[in-house]
């Protein structure tokens, strides 16, 4: 699959509609974000069920402060509509590999489970 372009338009449908999405917030000046630009490319291709994004920081002012992006790249990872990773800084081939890995394998039933024990904590 391709990677997507995400804008003011398409960004809640994108997360919405699909239960697995990584979005790489990015700027045209960024050159660490010039540089993992091909490794996000091909490790797209290496996991047809996940939906990879990118954001244009320059051009999505709205997103990035929606997001509190303070630095790029950011890596972001949603999972059934839930932000279950968020780091700034470019990662390896094999890093950023272990990491869709890794978040492939999470146990969203627990995550939803914990998420609603933490809303009635504070209820």
């Amino acid at each position: 699959m391709a990677v997507v372009e995400l804008t003011q338009e398409n960004f809640e449908d994108t997360i919405t509609n699909n239960d697995f999405v990584i979005v790489d917030y990015w700027a045209p000046w960024c050159a660490p974000c010039r540089s993992f630009a091909p490794t996000y490319e091909t490790v797209s291709e290496e996991f047809p069920d996940v939906v990879f994004a990118k954001v244009n920081t320059e051009e999505e002012q709205s997103i990035a402060m929606h997001f509190q992006i303070r630095s790029i790249p950011t890596l972001m990872i949603f999972r059934e509509k839930v932000i279950i990773f968020s780091q700034a800084g470019a990662l390896s081939d094999s890093g950023f590999r272990d990491l869709v890995t890794k978040a492939s394998e999470l146990d969203m039933a627990e995550v939803h489970k914990q998420i609603e024990e933490e809303k009635n904590k504070q209820a």
